[in-house]
């Protein structure tokens, strides 16, 4: 039995390779202490003064001590009601690109199109939002502009992430369900969507914080203000948000208090997208485990 004698190239092969691994386990190490250290960054300013009357409590112009109660809930408010029109649809395009749609030069079009969408910037949507709704339909600025026009940024992205999802599955999958004489509807609700849930749920946790944290979108179609009011359900009521309100904070706000607002509002709106991220994966976690049984 012959024994293995490394060549000069092989030896230079392994010592390439332990290189680039090294590397890459420092580079994904520097990723996350990157991260925590924003994270510890951001939530020690704020965190340790936030309480249930900052999260309560009506903005203030002038007087200390405002808080963010009708902000937060617009903020929410409007990323349900963007979610709400935006999953069903960017998800059914998607399947329908990667599922029905023909192979030809009018469908690679599309496909481009939306992958331009993807990448233009937030104001461009905002100022379509503002086109349509205050100055179209003449409604001024609202929180159901804010919810569209978010839906609008958010289709494009969904799309693709959903097709890429879908077309990942692999063929055999499908090829059993048809031979077990499924329809081609019944072998995407019951095969293709199990197997491709993951990736889209990860899309739809990327739209959705970056529709919480956005805010040239709402600027423009939902404004600079709130009702006054904590919990007010009118989608023609104006709809400024926590991302909206912090910048006014930071940037325009005279109250003496402005730097420890900033710092408190920042913590909540990182907190809340960290938790929505979570609130979309607990179920995926469960469900893994289910299967894996």
């Amino acid at each position: 039995m012959s024994s293995f004698t490394p060549t000069r190239k092989n030896k230079r092969a392994l010592i390439w390779d332990k290189a680039a691994t090294g590397s890459f386990y420092a580079l994904g190490a520097a990723v996350l202490l990157f991260i925590f250290w924003l994270l510890y960054t951001i939530l020690s300013k704020g965190l340790p003064g936030i309480n249930l009357e900052f999260l309560t409590k009506l903005p203030e112009e002038i007087d200390v001590g405002g808080g963010i109660g009708p902000v937060l809930f617009n903020s929410f408010y409007i990323l349900i009601l963007s979610l709400i029109i935006s999953i069903p649809i960017g998800v059914g395009a998607g399947i329908y690109m990667a599922e029905y749609a023909p192979k030809n030069k009018f469908t690679e079009g599309l496909r481009i199109c939306v992958e331009t969408l993807s990448s233009v910037p937030s104001i461009v949507f905002g100022m379509l939002g503002l086109a349509i709704f205050a100055e179209y339909f003449d409604i001024g600025l609202t929180i159901l502009g804010g919810a569209v026009s978010l839906a609008f940024l958010n289709l494009p992205t969904l799309a693709r992430v959903t097709e890429e999802a879908v077309r990942a599955v692999p063929t055999e999958l499908r090829n059993a369900s048809y031979a077990l004489g499924t329809t081609k509807f019944q072998t995407i609700r019951t095969v293709i969507l199990p197997v491709s849930l993951h990736a889209i749920v990860t899309g739809i946790c990327l739209v959705a914080g970056r529709a919480f944290g956005e805010s040239a979108v709402i600027i423009l179609t939902a404004g600079l203000s709130t009702s006054g009011e904590m919990w007010d359900f009118s989608l023609f009521s104006p709809g400024e948000t926590l991302a909206v309100h912090l910048w006014y904070v930071q940037s325009e706000a005279i109250v003496e208090d402005a730097k420890q607002i900033a710092d408190k509002s920042a913590a909540v709106l990182v907190f809340v997208v960290l938790f929505l991220n979570l609130l979309f994966r607990v179920p995926l976690w469960f469900n893994n485990r289910k299967l894996k049984k």
